[in-house]
């Protein structure tokens, strides 16, 4: 009873996260990482999300290692979570709306906490997997030619999955 219990639990866990990771796609929210972890649950229950999960943590770790390759890169990608999370703390603020602003008053900083909440919270998860990205790959070839290996293995394997 507590396996079924557990697994339901799992489930329902994994499913909620692609869905809350899809509305996050066009909302804001980290939708690529919530698709990616419901995903990641769900390959504990099924063959199918597993086989669709490697390929797509092999591409995402191998953007993180690009992401990470130059300085430029690094300032970049920082400075945008940074200013992620600055306009979330705007969004929670809330300061009045400038007199330059040519649209109706209900436009300006449209969904309030949740949405100030959701864009620090991205930006804080954006600054983990920078810092994350640069202690794995920054300056560490041999780390970005095993990833590449892992790629090619996962592909292959992929592949060999469709054509059966």
């Amino acid at each position: 009873m507590l396996g079924a219990t557990k697994r339901i639990a799992l489930e329902t866990i994994g499913w909620l996260l692609v869905l809350a990771g899809i509305a996050a796609l066009v909302l804001p929210g980290p939708g690529l990482l919530m698709i990616f972890g419901g995903m990641a649950i769900l390959s504990e229950q099924y063959d199918w999300a597993e086989r669709r999960l490697a390929p797509i943590k092999y591409r995402a770790l191998k953007g993180a290692a690009e992401s990470v390759e130059t300085w430029p890169r690094i300032l970049m990608s920082s400075t945008l979570a940074v200013g992620l999370m600055a306009c979330g703390v705007l969004w929670i603020v809330r300061p009045d709306m400038p007199s330059w602003w040519p649209f109706d008053e209900r436009w300006w900083l449209p969904g309030g906490e949740v949405t100030g909440i959701t864009q620090i919270v991205s930006g804080i998860v954006a600054m983990v997997l920078i810092v994350y990205s640069y202690r794995r790959f920054h300056g560490k070839p041999e780390a970005v030619a095993e990833l590449e290996d892992e790629i090619r293995e996962a592909d292959a394997g992929f592949r060999s999955l469709h054509d059966d």
